[in-house]
């Protein structure tokens, strides 16, 4: 298959993907802007003036770039996961496979449609966070290179568990029993220096934590670790997913048996 044949076989799938979320958007888009107002009602407004203020930051300041980034990550997975799996379930993928399609172009079909999706609610939700947080917009390109970045990380992850899952139960193991905790043990509401020097090094193990400070550093100026390290594991976490997910592809796995 020539380039020409592969760039409109990707534009058709990312055409696939986005359609497949924007037809259902008061399901896919509108429900993670009404859960962050109510985040900033309730822990911003009410619980968060009875703390003061966090690294010089209002506590409302404070929580909002992890509550849009906790909305990038949970959207850019589960519109892959859902999808993918949908296509194996309807045996769509099949076709994808035996076709001279490169699996590269499937994988990068897939995981731009879960950063369409991971970055339209991103817009989404900063847009209603604007009405309740002073956003200072330190450094915006580096905001949105992390935004962008995260949501292929996570995309990708949604990818190899519509792999691997079986039924529709198994494609909410992992956001359930995994992802939730990360995301909230991640420094979403919360400096990691208020914690023991203990758990402050536990901490550092949970790779969110680095992307939701980074992001917290674009927008606000404020960080708990180190830029460099936060996108030195995000790039490699995305090249260690990205290649296990052409390698699983490859194999069939999840598909052929």
């Amino acid at each position: 298959m020539n380039i020409r044949n592969q760039y409109i076989a990707l534009q058709t799938i990312l055409l696939k993907e986005s359609l497949r979320f924007l037809r259902i958007w008061i399901q896919t888009i509108l429900p993670p802007a009404i859960t962050t107002a109510l985040y900033f009602v309730i822990f911003g407004k009410l619980i968060g003036a009875q703390l003061g203020p966090v690294e010089g930051l209002s506590y409302t300041q404070y929580i909002a770039p992890g509550l849009i980034m906790m909305a990038v990550i949970t959207n850019a997975y589960s519109n892959v996961v859902s999808s993918f799996f949908s296509s194996k379930f309807q045996r769509h993928i099949e076709e994808m496979l035996v076709s001279p399609l490169p699996n590269t172009i499937i994988v990068l079909g897939f995981v731009g449609g879960g950063v369409a999706r991971g970055l339209a609610v991103g817009g989404a939700v900063t847009l209603i966070s604007l009405f309740f947080a002073d956003l200072r917009w330190q450094h915006p390109l580096l905001t949105l290179a992390v935004m962008i970045l995260t949501s292929i990380l996570f995309a990708l992850g949604g990818l190899i568990n519509g792999i691997f899952a079986k039924s529709f139960d198994d494609i909410a193991i992992v956001p359930t029993f995994v992802l939730t905790p990360l995301i909230y043990l991640g420094g979403i509401f919360y400096s990691i220096r208020m914690l023991s020097p203990f758990w402050q090094e536990a901490s550092l193990f949970n790779p969110i934590l680095y992307m939701i400070n980074a992001f917290r550093f674009g927008i606000l100026g404020v960080s708990d670790i180190d830029i460099r390290a936060a996108f030195a594991i995000i790039l490699l976490f995305i090249a260690v997913l990205f290649g296990y997910s052409l390698w699983l592809l490859r194999r069939g796995t999840g598909i052929r048996n």
